[in-house]
């Protein structure tokens, strides 16, 4: 059996490692690749965000994080450390799903919240360095005996081959005529200096966050829907710092080394299924927001489940 996968960001790789893995031959497909995709740009902390159903999401996110910490202990070279952070809320409000599967989940004191907040908790969750964890997976898929092809399609049905895997993220909007998929965009700050913990204020409305890597602190965010822009913006830039000294009053500005977009690939669903187009078995991975990675290892065990279910050989 050999398949076509769509797209070489983090969702293609990490189906095409999954398939290698499992002897299924894999020809990845892709208009760009790293440092080129929009997984490059990601802020890469494990912490499920801006994606349905989260029945599905919960378990597809789970399966990720522990896949995450495997990789950690095995291939240090692959850039995931653990962190921990502190998510702060303006409500009370149950703890998420995934709280009770993870290693490290708890309410914070009171005296742990700042002025702004009244509420929240502390985790610690893998933060993938994505200008490491790129390549090293490319590195993977090559070192298995899959391969990498730049090229561009326009339609499902001018990619040859019987199996085809669709994680083109935003690019499925014209492929698929997917009108509901629609670019989240993201502005961030890399900062050089350490906050020691990860400060979190996930509300769309009021989002905010410093990710402590072993280079730099990213600092986020925006979530501008329907927002095409890939140039920063000083408005943005502002607003993003003044959000985080809410949470990180210590913050330097006098430390900002540099500034990224990225566009989120969101609908109201994330989608990941089966279809079958002019006799080719297709399956959907795509539209995962703002939690390509924190979904990637548990999307791509569904889209191994989906396979054999539809070509049970």
């Amino acid at each position: 059996m050999r398949c076509k996968i769509l797209g070489a960001g983090v969702s293609g790789l990490s189906c095409a490692i999954k398939f290698l893995k499992a002897d299924i031959g894999v020809e990845i497909l892709s208009k760009s690749r790293s440092p080129n995709t929009v997984s490059d740009t990601a802020a890469a902390v494990w912490y499920p965000f801006l994606v349905e159903p989260v029945e599905k999401t919960d378990k597809w996110s789970v399966e990720t994080y522990f896949e995450l910490i495997r990789l950690m202990e095995n291939f240090p070279e692959a850039g995931i450390t653990m962190r921990k952070g502190r998510e702060y809320l303006r409500e009370i409000r149950p703890p998420p799903g995934w709280s009770k599967d993870i290693k490290h989940f708890r309410i914070l004191e009171d005296v742990e919240i700042p002025n702004e907040y009244i509420f929240g908790w502390e985790f610690e969750v893998p933060v993938i360095e994505m200008q490491k964890y790129m390549p090293w997976m490319e590195s993977r898929v090559f070192s298995m005996g899959g391969t990498i092809e730049k090229l561009s399609f326009d339609d499902l049905g001018d990619v040859e081959g019987d199996i085809v895997i669709n994680c083109t993220g935003l690019g499925a909007r014209e492929i698929c005529n997917d009108n509901e998929l629609v670019p989240v965009r993201g502005q961030i700050l890399y900062l050089d200096q350490d906050p020691i913990i990860g400060h979190f204020d996930q509300q769309k409305e009021t989002l905010a966050y410093t990710i402590p890597r072993s280079d730099v602190t990213v600092l986020g965010g925006t979530a501008q829907m329907g927002d095409y822009t890939e140039t920063p913006r000083e408005e943005d830039n502002e607003q993003i710092l003044r959000k985080c000294e809410l949470m990180w009053p210590d913050l330097d500005r006098e430390k900002i080394i540099g500034v990224g977009v990225g566009l989120r690939p969101s609908r109201s669903e994330l989608r990941l299924e089966y279809e079958n187009v002019n006799d080719k078995h297709v399956i959907h991975n795509y539209g995962h927001g703002g939690a390509g990675v924190t979904l990637s290892w548990g999307c791509a065990t569904e889209v191994m489940r989906l396979l054999q279910l539809h070509m049970p050989s």
